[in-house]
């Protein structure tokens, strides 16, 4: 699989995007965006992503896309690139930020390609940050605070860090969303969280193969009850957490496993 960059290409409204299109987008950061893996030129979860994308655009610019123009722009950008890619949606409005002109607006879209993504192998082990993210039901640009929180993990001896809202309550990773294990159901936190795609592919195909789920509000001291834990995004159904701060898990490999299971039922779609 050739991973040159040559091969991967960004557009802008379904053509070719000029440098001087992306000049101005290098620091912007009133914009928001969905990424997704590409196999065999085949998404899944397309529903999702599309309907991730409506709802941020409605808050951020008072306006949608018609859904068929976002699914034109994408399968432009699969049809030209390679059919194993990364990729990266982001609507944006070319009135820029701080502006009022940028209410309203009909928003332009980005489909950056990359190479395809899988995530780290794991297990990971996350440090515990007393953070609650800007705007976190909606997946944007522009958030510094996620690296920097994995810059502090990995200086304390951590992979990558988890984050406890104002309310004393486990909410997501700096790019993941968690889920928990208790021997016969999943679990995942109740907190004000990014809805990540990834999730909503699991938690469907899990209710489709008659797995037990709930959402709980999780402390750090209810962590020591149970026996296993997870992230998710984007590129993987389910790696690992064998540590959030002091509280190990044990690595369990029928709850992992059962997270791919999940992912893999969920049916493509072909663009």
């Amino acid at each position: 699989m050739s991973t040159n960059a040559s091969n991967f290409q960004a557009h802008i409204n379904g053509q070719p995007a000029t440098l001087s299109e992306l000049i101005p987008l290098a620091f912007a950061g009133f914009a928001h965006f969905t990424a997704m893996q590409v196999r065999d030129r085949e998404v899944k979860g397309l529903d999702l992503h599309l309907a991730r994308l409506q709802k941020a655009s409605k808050e951020f610019f008072g306006k949608m896309l018609p859904e068929e123009q976002l699914v034109s722009y994408i399968r432009t950008a699969i049809d030209k690139g390679p059919k194993d890619q990364s990729l990266t949606v982001t609507l944006f409005s070319s009135h820029g930020e701080f502006t009022a002109a940028s209410m309203d607006a009909e928003p332009d879209v980005l489909v950056r390609s990359s190479a395809p993504a899988n995530g780290p192998k794991g297990p990971l082990r996350l440090s515990r940050v007393d953070h609650e993210r800007p705007l976190a039901s909606i997946k944007h640009v522009g958030e510094a605070g996620k690296t920097y929180y994995l810059h502090q993990a990995l200086r304390q001896g951590f992979d990558d860090a988890a984050f406890v809202d104002r309310h004393g309550r486990l909410s997501e990773a700096t790019i993941w969303n968690l889920a928990f294990w208790d021997g016969e159901t999943v679990i995942w936190p109740q907190a004000t969280i990014l809805q990540g795609t990834m999730m909503g592919i699991v938690q469907r195909q899990l209710n489709r193969l008659g797995i037990a789920q709930r959402h709980e509000e999780i402390t750090i001291e209810r962590l020591q009850e149970l026996p296993g834990a997870a992230v998710m995004n984007s590129w993987t159904p389910g790696i690992a957490v064998t540590a959030i701060a002091t509280t190990a898990f044990a690595e369990i490999t029928p709850f992992i496993s059962l997270l791919h299971k999940a992912y893999q039922a969920e049916p493509n779609s072909v663009l």
